[in-house]
């Protein structure tokens, strides 16, 4: 691997109906996992989900648009430059705003090292 990698969000290859872009993949990290979620007005497809069972800790970066972030059944607002932590048993879900939202998502498990999940590397 490389000692350094520089790539745009644009060149990150997109899965799930280019809704996710491998960001941590690609740029051959492995001490954390980082998705970029490009989702579009109004998508409904994000997930309810937590990572209790994992110990997998998040923090979610908003690069653009709007939208709010539902955690633990409590709505907060997003806009671009807020960041939002969130622990692991905690409920979440993403609902984009009528533009659009763009987020960068990078977690890793507390107090453990990071194993990406199956599915989620570099396409073959």
């Amino acid at each position: 691997m490389s000692e350094y990698t520089v790539k745009s969000i644009e060149e990150l290859t997109a899965i799930n109906g280019g809704t996710t872009r491998l960001a941590g993949a690609e740029l051959g990290i492995e001490s954390f996992g980082m998705q970029v979620f490009e989702f579009p007005g109004g998508f409904e497809g994000y997930p309810e989900h937590d990572h209790g069972d994992e110990g997998q800790e998040e923090v979610y970066v908003v690069l653009a648009g709007s939208g709010e972030f539902e955690l633990n059944g409590e709505r907060h607002s997003l806009a671009p430059g807020q960041l939002v932590r969130v622990a692991p048993a905690t409920r979440r879900k993403l609902w984009p705003g009528p533009d659009g939202l763009r987020i960068l998502a990078i977690g890793s498990v507390i107090g453990g090292g990071y194993e990406r999940p199956a599915g989620l590397g570099l396409p073959g």
